[in-house]
């Protein structure tokens, strides 16, 4: 039944199958919870209804979720859902060491030393914590974009002190397990190593070491066989390198390297040049594979041979030539009393390896074998048809996403090209399906992240970060993410950039200088600049009516964008109106001015004599700015004796309220269009 679309645990929503093995099928997934991609592993149904079998997958999940290296693929979690277990893994993207194999072809030495040095570090990560890991391959090794291999599936991986031993005991690809794997024997990290040895045989050759048409045949062959030496297969081979991989392919597990640590250690010295202390300095001598056990010779046309120093079989031993030696440091571990069961079980194990072996050498040993043609990038027709032509009959195929390989064409083939199968056998393919296409996914809200939390969360869902310019936000606290691009809640697909923006908090800018401006053009300034604006107004002498008087806060200040600056603006000057002045001695004239605000100006007309206002410049009654300056003319009023008053106020004069004398006839001292008593 499949499980596409459903949702385990209730937080991991599986989406599609991106691989399958003997024990699980292995999906893409997405962690509803932290919003990131995984990789999501299922045990097959047959395996889950064994209560041991799943026992055991839960004791693995818990002792591979406690490891931790850059080398290895990250456990996150396990569970149950109904009758389905599974394992939450990290997702990793990029492309299997054998299909990279496949599609390019043997690598240089110092590459495939790099990634051996890599998986020394994931393994020995793994033994130092008693597991080991039991299905070293280079399906198992992933490629990262950058170069970097990650060690996957420790799906069959056993604790050394697992208390679930008597199950399974010989499992593996019969390719890569040692020795020891194939008799049911007890296992030890250097069982790891005889498999990377022939991981790294294949990445500098393009082929395995051993191989034949059953796995019971391959199986014998790691049991009895030596294998061809690489470099006469590829003579790019080195013999430094060349030594490396070969004392990891010994026979007799005492005869390897017997820790991962001291493995990478060798092979960074290969990798940075330097001497390894397994063969001569001599670079025109190249090994040559001995039988069994005995010490492998170097030889150097025309001299006589040589033989390396073999470890005397103990954990403690110094290897080398002409004084060239290194120490290794690995304590064995405390020798426990074993049960007599697995013994039994690797004789019986042995045996059955035997018979099954002679079966084959009696029925089938006599068969015609043939070149397996090479079908990558031919169309499935072109594929049938030289399978067909070859003597072989097409077997399984299989669709597989990939970005190199043109739809419709094979991608992979089982078993490779050129090696020797019966006629008659089986040829399993791989078709592209091409790219694989993009998933929609929604964005998450990126709000109030950190930059470090923001493109965690953009990798995981298989997006690409990219960083815009900081934004100024009073909402967003400096140093958290403020917008991003797509906004939150929109459908993206893999592969879409995401750009997100940090917050610089409030915006504090220079204030602009407005003062003198008119109140519109200091509005919009101040505005233009962020600001908001109130304006007052207030009358002014010296400033002309509707322009900025002054403003809080002054220029040259700093304020927060979106705060308020507060101007003046001048309504002009505050008229009064003008009183009458006219007929007052000057002294009075001159002080009732003042005192309504105007400045005052005298014009003497005559110099002798008491001295009244006969004229104003400005019309009393009317009014005037403050502080306009009223000129006043002043003389001495004639007295004339027809016109002396009485006790009594006259006709045509009015009363003398300064107690001068009687005013007379003043016609002829007016200014035209000024009348007397105004």
């Amino acid at each position: 039944m499949s499980i596409e679309g459903k949702a385990l645990g209730g937080r991991y929503q599986i989406q599609d199958k991106i691989g399958s093995g003997g024990m699980a099928s292995v999906y893409r997934g997405v962690d509803k919870v932290l919003g990131r991609t995984v990789a999501v592993k299922v045990m097959l149904p047959q395996y889950a209804s064994d209560p041991m079998f799943a026992a055991r997958f839960r004791q693995e999940a818990q002792a591979a979720a406690g490891l931790s290296s850059p080398y290895i693929v990250a456990v996150y979690d396990w569970g149950q859902d109904g009758d389905t277990y599974y394992i939450v893994m990290e997702f990793i993207r990029g492309t299997d060491l054998k299909k990279g194999i496949r599609s390019h072809g043997a690598l240089a030495p110092r590459k495939a030393a790099q990634i051996g040095a890599q998986v020394c570090a994931a393994l020995g990560a793994a033994h130092r914590h008693e597991i080991i890991h039991r299905d070293v391959k280079p399906q198992n090794i992933m490629i990262q974009p950058d170069g970097t291999a990650i060690m996957t599936d420790f799906g069959i991986a056993r604790a050394k002190n697992s208390h679930l031993t008597q199950t399974n005991s010989v499992l593996g690809t019969a390719h890569y397990v040692s020795p020891e794997q194939t008799q049911g024997k007890e296992l030890g990290p250097e069982s790891d190593l005889y498999s990377l040895g022939i991981v790294m045989y294949e990445a500098v050759t393009g082929q395995v070491p051993f191989d034949g048409d059953e796995a019971i045949t391959v199986a014998l062959k790691q049991v009895n066989d030596d294998p061809v030496p690489p470099s006469q297969i590829n003579p790019k081979v080195d013999p430094e390198f060349e030594a490396i991989f070969l004392k990891c392919m010994e026979k007799n597990p005492k005869n390897r390297f017997h820790s991962a640590d001291e493995l990478r250690r060798v092979l960074n010295n290969y990798i940075a040049g330097r001497p390894t202390g397994l063969i001569s300095a001599d670079a025109n001598m190249k090994a040559v594979p001995a039988s069994k056990d005995q010490t492998k010779v170097m030889v150097r046309p025309g001299d006589p041979t040589r033989k390396l120093n073999r470890p005397n079989g103990g954990r403690h031993s110094n290897i080398g030539m002409g004084g060239a030696a290194f120490s290794t440091s690995f304590e064995p571990a405390p020798v426990k009393k074993k049960p007599i069961w697995p013994i039994i079980a690797g004789a019986l194990a042995a045996i059955a390896i035997v018979i099954i072996a002679l079966v084959i050498l009696l029925t089938g040993g006599n068969s015609k074998q043939a070149d397996v043609p090479n079908l990558i990038n031919l169309t499935q027709e072109e594929a049938v048809s030289s399978i067909t032509n070859s003597g072989f009959k097409l077997g399984q195929v299989s669709q597989e996403y990939s970005d190199t390989v043109e739809t419709g064409r094979v991608l992979d083939q089982d078993p490779d090209a050129n090696l020797k199968k019966a006629e008659g056998s089986q040829i399993n393919i791989v078709l592209s399906r091409g790219p694989e296409p993009a998933k929609a996914l929604q964005m998450p809200d990126l709000t109030n992240k950190t930059a470090s939390e923001a493109e965690k969360i953009i990798k995981d869902l298989g997006l690409v970060p990219a960083a815009g310019d900081a934004v100024y936000d009073p909402r967003i606290e400096p140093g958290k993410v403020a917008s991003q691009k797509p906004v939150a809640g929109t459908k993206v697909v893999e592969g879409d950039t995401v750009t997100y923006s940090l917050s610089l908090g409030e915006e504090s800018i220079e204030v602009p200088k407005v003062v003198g401006l008119e109140k519109e053009a200091a509005e919009k300034a101040l505005k233009d600049a962020g600001f908001a604006v109130e304006v007052s107004t207030t009358n002014s002498n010296d400033v002309a009516q509707n322009k900025v008087i002054s403003q809080n806060p002054s220029d040259g200040n700093k304020l927060v964008k979106g705060k308020t600056v507060s101007i003046v603006v001048s309504s002009g000057p505050n008229n009064v109106r003008v009183p009458n002045v006219v007929g007052m001695i000057q002294s009075n004239a001159e002080a009732t001015l003042s005192a309504a605000g105007f400045k005052v100006s005298v014009e003497q007309l005559k110099s002798e004599g008491s001295k009244k206002v006969l004229r104003q410049s400005v019309e009393a009654g009317s009014e005037a700015p403050s502080g306009t300056t009223v000129t006043i003319s002043v003389d001495v009023e004639p007295i004339r004796p027809e016109s002396r008053p009485t006790s009594q106020t006259s006709p045509g004069t009015r009363p003398n309220n300064n107690n001068s004398e009687p005013i007379g006839d003043l016609g002829e001292h007016l200014s035209p269009g000024v009348s007397p008593g105004e």
